[in-house]
C-alpha cells in the first residue's frame, strides 16, 4: 500500500498559525492530512506536527493555536517585543558559509546558551498538555521533530524509540536560537533543528507520497538576498533528491496573500490571526492541486 508523508517546516509563531490554516483549509476540502504514515515537523512545524500525529482534526488547528495566546511566561508576564537583528545575523552566515556546517552550528549553540531569555521552566511551560506528555506519549502514526545539539552542532531526530518526552523534544525543536532557551535533553542543550535545514525533508526518504509546507521566504520576510537564494537551492536540493529516490512531492509554500498576511517578522505573534486565515483560505486552493495526489 502506498505510504504518505507530510513535513512541516520552520516559521515561528507566523508558521505555525499559516501551517495550521493549510491543514485545516484542505481538509475543508477532502484532503486530511492527519491520515499520513508519517509526519516530520522543523521547529514551528513540530507544533503542528505533533498536533496532526496525535490525531486532533485538522479544522480545529488553528483555533488551538490561536488560542494559547501571546508569548506569555509561565507566571503570565508578557515578553518584549523579539529582537531577531541577532539571529538574522547568524542565520545568514549559516547559510552562505563554505565551512562546515557543524562547526557554524556550534557557534550560534554557543550564542543559543549566552543569550537572555525566559528561562527553560517557562519556555516549557508555554508548551501546555503537549509538555505534560512524556517519553511514553509519542503517537501511534510515526512523528520525528528535530533538533540540534548547542555543543557541536549535530543533528537530532526525535521520535518515539528516543526515549525522549514528546513536550520536551518539540520544545527543543523550537528553541530558536537568542530567543528561547535551549532545551536539556540526557545531560545535553538542544536548539531549533531548522538550524541544519528549514524542513529537514530528507528524512521523508522511501515514503511513496510526500506534501512538503514551507515558508519559502520572499520579500515579506526576513532575510538578505544570498541567503533566501541558499535557502532556496538548499530546499529544492532536498525535493530533488527525494524525486530521484521515487517519492512524489508537491510543495506547499506561501502565495502572494499569504505571504502579505506575515508582515515583515515571522517571530511576531500579532501576526497569527492574519497568517492562520490566508492558510485556510490558500489550503481550500490547494485542494485541488493536491486532491489525487493524496487520495
Amino acid at each position: 500500500m502506498p505510504t504518505r508523508a507530510v513535513v512541516l517546516g520552520g516559521g515561528g509563531p507566523v508558521g505555525i498559525a499559516w501551517e495550521s490554516g493549510i491543514a485545516a483549509g484542505l481538509a475543508e476540502e477532502g484532503v486530511d492530512l492527519s491520515e499520513a504514515d508519517l509526519f516530520i515537523g522543523t521547529s514551528a512545524g513540530s507544533v503542528v506536527g505533533a498536533q496532526l500525529a496525535l490525531g486532533r482534526p485538522p479544522r480545529e488547528l488553528p483555533g488551538v493555536d490561536l488560542a494559547l495566546g501571546g508569548p506569555q511566561t509561565a507566571a503570565g508576564r508578557a515578553q518584549p517585543q523579539i529582537d531577531i537583528t541577532g539571529l538574522i545575523e547568524r542565520f545568514t552566515k549559516l547559510f552562505t558559509s563554505d565551512r562546515p556546517q557543524e562547526e557554524l552550528r556550534a557557534e550560534v549553540g554557543t550564542f543559543a546558551l549566552e543569550a537572555k531569555t525566559m528561562s527553560e521552566e517557562e519556555w516549557l511551560a508555554t508548551f501546555g498538555r503537549l509538555e505534560e506528555m512524556g517519553a511514553d506519549a509519542w503517537p501511534e502514526r510515526r512523528f520525528i521533530c528535530t533538533a540540534v545539539d548547542t555543543a557541536d552542532g549535530s543533528f537530532a531526530a526525535w521520535d518515539n524509540e528516543s526515549g525522549v518526552a514528546l513536550g520536551r523534544a518539540v520544545a527543543s525543536s523550537c528553541a530558536v536560537p537568542g530567543i528561547f532557551p535551549p532545551v536539556s535533553i540526557n545531560g545535553r542543550r538542544y536548539m531549533d533543528g531548522g538550524l541544519r535545514s528549514a524542513t529537514n525533508a530528507d528524512l521523508a526518504s522511501g515514503y511513496d507520497t510526500i506534501v512538503l509546507i514551507a515558508l519559502m521566504p520572499g520579500a515579506s520576510t526576513m532575510g538578505p538576498p544570498g541567503m533566501l537564494e541558499r535557502f532556496r537551492l538548499r530546499l529544492q536540493g532536498e525535493i530533488d533528491g527525494l524525486r530521484v529516490r521515487g517519492s512524489a512531492v508537491e510543495l506547499v509554500q506561501p502565495d502572494e496573500a499569504s505571504q502579505a498576511a506575515f508582515g515583515m517578522n515571522l517571530m511576531d505573534f500579532t501576526r497569527r490571526g492574519p497568517a492562520a486565515e490566508a492558510g485556510i483560505r490558500q489550503g481550500r486552493l490547494e485542494a485541488a492541486r493536491l486532491r489525487d495526489l493524496w487520495g
